[in-house]
């Protein structure tokens, strides 16, 4: 009874290889030639291994290497750009293969990368199938477009959300700017405020003249906080939120507060801003007689003052709220996960621009 069950594990070991051997061998063999591309960074032959590759990733068929091609190329003196089907099916005859794979991968204006894959028959030298697929212009996302066209080339089955991702500008923009690729500048934010005009004047002016006795150039502090409500393609729209402390070198306690609208591109950082901006200063109600500017108080006569009443900053005054409107540019220098933005604004009023730069850090990438 041992024996015979013994020679029966035999024979089922046996019937598995011979079973294993035999589909090995029904494996149909294909080669792939280079692929042409005129996508920067890469050439046809870079681009056929990665045809290669992904077709290997099937098991469906029995891959030519690139090394056996190059040593077919080499030894029997083919043409590794060949790419009509004539030319491939003979090429195919004299390696031994059944199938010839061949395509494409251009980059168009329009910003969109087409890839086409086709399989020709060798015994039939006519094509048994043919891809094209339309992708978003995104050089890094390459190889899993090809793997996405070999896929339906071999009808596999397709991760509909990743090609569309791939293929759908919609998409693209939001998993390129929402998850991993949105640029975020929020952080701390430090730099230099200069007044022209009256308002320079002004804060030149001594204190008992209701100046500030300064220099018009301040530094200032503070921190930007920003919030996306649009994307599209490499663009996104965003609000920003930025709280800022000036003239602390000089002794003076200047808060503001900023909310601009902006408009980034992603791939090279620069940003166009502009809004409203609040700023609590000193301000005192007073009078200009013989143009030389007075308080209020000061007038003591007994008759009410001729002279137009206004209010205007005065070290001796009160603080209270003025408004301006800001105009903001600059760009987002990035090294490594470090982003380093660097901005320039302006504010026009009728007592001068005052005009400024600033700069910060973070390592935000995604939200």
């Amino acid at each position: 009874m041992k024996t015979k069950n013994f020679f029966f594990a035999i024979c089922l070991f046996a019937m598995n290889v011979l079973f294993t051997f035999n589909n090995v061998h029904a494996q149909e063999k294909v080669a792939v030639m280079n692929i042409y591309t005129n996508l920067p960074g890469y050439n046809s032959t870079t681009m056929g291994n990665l045809y290669r590759i992904q077709l290997a990733k099937s098991t469906r068929y029995s891959v030519i290497d690139r090394w056996d091609m190059n040593t077919y190329i080499a030894d029997k003196k083919l043409n590794p750009e060949c790419n009509n089907t004539q030319c491939l099916s003979e090429i195919g005859n004299v390696i031994g293969a059944d199938k010839m794979v061949t395509g494409s991968v251009e980059a168009f204006s329009n910003n969109t990368i087409m890839v086409t894959v086709r399989m020709i028959d060798v015994d039939s030298a006519k094509a048994v199938k043919t891809i094209v697929d339309d992708f978003i212009y995104n050089p890094a996302e390459i190889v899993n477009m090809i793997d996405i066209a070999m896929k339906e080339l071999l009808g596999m089955e397709v991760n509909p959300d990743s090609k569309r991702k791939l293929t759908d500008k919609n998409d693209f923009a939001s998993s390129k700017n929402t998850r991993s690729g949105r640029l975020n500048a929020s952080g701390p934010r430090i730099g230099l405020t200069v007044l022209t005009g009256t308002q320079a004047d002004r804060f030149a002016e001594p204190m008992q003249k209701g100046g500030f006795d300064g220099y018009p150039a301040m530094f200032q502090f503070g921190y930007q906080m920003e919030a996306q409500y649009l994307n599209e393609g490499a663009f996104q729209a965003l609000f920003e939120f930025i709280p800022l402390i000036t003239g602390l070198d000089q002794g003076l306690f200047i808060p503001s507060f900023t909310l601009m609208n902006g408009l980034r591109n992603n791939r090279n950082g620069w940003e166009f801003a502009f809004g409203p901006t609040v700023v609590l200063n000193k301000m005192a109600n007073g009078y200009y007689e013989n143009s030389e500017w007075h308080l209020a108080s000061e007038w003591t006569d007994s008759i009410p003052n001729p002279n137009y009443l206004c209010s205007r900053v005065d070290s001796r005054g009160d603080y209270k709220i003025t408004s301006g409107f800001v105009f903001a540019f600059g760009k987002t220098f990035k090294s490594g996960n470090l982003n380093i933005p660097v901005n320039m604004y302006v504010i026009p009023s009728k007592e001068g621009i005052r005009f400024g730069a600033s700069f910060g850090y973070n390592s935000k990438n995604r939200n």
